[in-house]
Parts: C-alpha cells; sequence; structure tokens
C-alpha cells in the first residue's frame, strides 16, 4: 500500500474530488481526517469505508474559520500521532461577474474559503511539520482558472493566490523537507457549479465560447489518482509544481 499508516487531513471531503480523494488514500492504507461542512455525508462516507485498510474520522468543520482550520490538524496528531500530509481541496466558485459587477460579498466569500482557508491550514501544518522535525507533504488543490478565463476574476484571482502562495511554501521550507504541490483540474464533474447557483449574465455570456471549446469533462478519480502520486513518496523529488489535470484544456 503507497501511502500505509500515513496521516492526513483533507477538506473538502464530503463531495466530488474530496470525497473521491479521501476513498483513494484510506484503500492505500492512509489514515484520514475527512473534513467538511456536511456532516451527514461524512458519516456515511466513513461508514462506507469502515473495512478499508485505512481509518476515516469524520471532522464537521468551515475552512473560512481559523479555529476549525487548527482543530482539524489537532485532531489528526491526536488520533494518528502526528501529521505526514495536508489536502486543502475546499473550494467555491464565484459567479462569473466581471469586475465592473462583482460584489464585496462574493469577493469576500471566496476568498475567505478559497485564499484564507488553505492559509491556516498551511500555517498550522507547517507548524507541526517543523516541530515533529522529519518534512510533510502539501497538496493544494487550484485551479485551471487562475490563468485559464473559465470563471471570474475573483474565483481566477483567488486560485493564483493559492499558486503564489503554494510555490512560496515549497520554496521556503526545502532544506527542511516540506513539499508543497498543487493540482489545477480543468473541467471536472463536481458539484461545484450546481453550488455556484444563478450565474452573472454577463460573465456568462463571455466565458460560454472558452467553456464551448473545453475537452469533455473528467472524474473525480483523475483528481484522486494524481494526489495519491503526489502523496506517495513516487513523488519524493518533486515541489513547487503546478500540475493541469485538465485534458489538455491548457494547452490551447
Amino acid at each position: 500500500m503507497r501511502l500505509e499508516n500515513k496521516s492526513v487531513v483533507v477538506t473538502g471531503a464530503s463531495s466530488g474530488m474530496g470525497k473521491q480523494i479521501v476513498e483513494t488514500f484510506v484503500k492505500e492504507g492512509a489514515n484520514v481526517i475527512a473534513v467538511a461542512r456536511r456532516k451527514e455525508r461524512l458519516d456515511s462516507l466513513v461508514e462506507s469505508l469502515k473495512d478499508a485498510p485505512g481509518k476515516v474520522i469524520a471532522f464537521a468543520g468551515d475552512v473560512s474559520n481559523r479555529a476549525d482550520n487548527e482543530a482539524m490538524i489537532d485532531l489528526a496528531v491526536k488520533e494518528f500521532g502526528k501529521l505526514d500530509i495536508l489536502v486543502n481541496n475546499a473550494g467555491v466558485m464565484d459567479d462569473m461577474a466581471p469586475i465592473a459587477e462583482a460584489s464585496d460579498e462574493k469577493y469576500e466569500y471566496v476568498m475567505k474559503i478559497n485564499v484564507y482557508g488553505p492559509m491556516a491550514a498551511m500555517r498550522k501544518a507547517c507548524q507541526v511539520f517543523l516541530a515533529q522535525g522529519n518534512g510533510g507533504n502539501i497538496i493544494n488543490v487550484s485551479s485551471i482558472g487562475a490563468q485559464h478565463q473559465a470563471a471570474g476574476p475573483i474565483y481566477g484571482a483567488s486560485k493564483a493566490a493559492l499558486n503564489a502562495m503554494s510555490r512560496n511554501t515549497a520554496y521556503m521550507y526545502k532544506a527542511e523537507n516540506i513539499r508543497c504541490n498543487v493540482i489545477a483540474p480543468g473541467g471536472i464533474k463536481t458539484e461545484i457549479g450546481a453550488a455556484m447557483g444563478m450565474p452573472n449574465m454577463t460573465g456568462y455570456s463571455k466565458i460560454g465560447p472558452v467553456l464551448g471549446i473545453a475537452p469533455p469533462q473528467g472524474e473525480a478519480s483523475d483528481i484522486a489518482k494524481t494526489a495519491l502520486f503526489l502523496a506517495s513518496d513516487e513523488s519524493a523529488y518533486i515541489s513547487g509544481v503546478i500540475l493541469p489535470v485538465d485534458g489538455g484544456w491548457t494547452s490551447f
């Protein structure tokens, strides 16, 4: 098993890519704190994996909250004796509004989850990694929206910020063997679009042609398999990388 006895925290774990990552990791022997706001979904996930090689513990939390970010890391250390891997997967879309129509409320909502959440979790995780003294591994789920016009400016800015923060972290802690890499999905079949609600029609009309030439959507398992590679020792010499998993969308 590629992740036997690894202690992992995964956010956004109740559906889509996060759920698939938890399932994949646990079947490879990892012990996982599965974090999301929807406790009933987490409980169902825990039940479905009760016979897997690894263990899953549900943590109902909001990544926009500092206390929850710190508590989920503390829980991993308490339950599993250490922290090896942090996967920041939780994220939300904007409403595709162009900048002239973007609202402060949407900005604060998206940035709190997409930027502050990973920052707070990475800060706590790195403190633990440094105290443990044997390195660590951070995997952040970003988006091709950081460079491709696949959403609005708020979402794109949030993912660009996450990319920059990830590369800086990889650089700052290279001597301490703390790796930090980014998965940048393209169009993946998840609930994030439905959760967005009604898009801003001005922005949607302009982004529509871009979406029209996108490759067929990928599966959550495509992201989970990439996360497994980055979490495993097979990628031990990889850090500071932003890896598109997008069916070639960013090639055109």
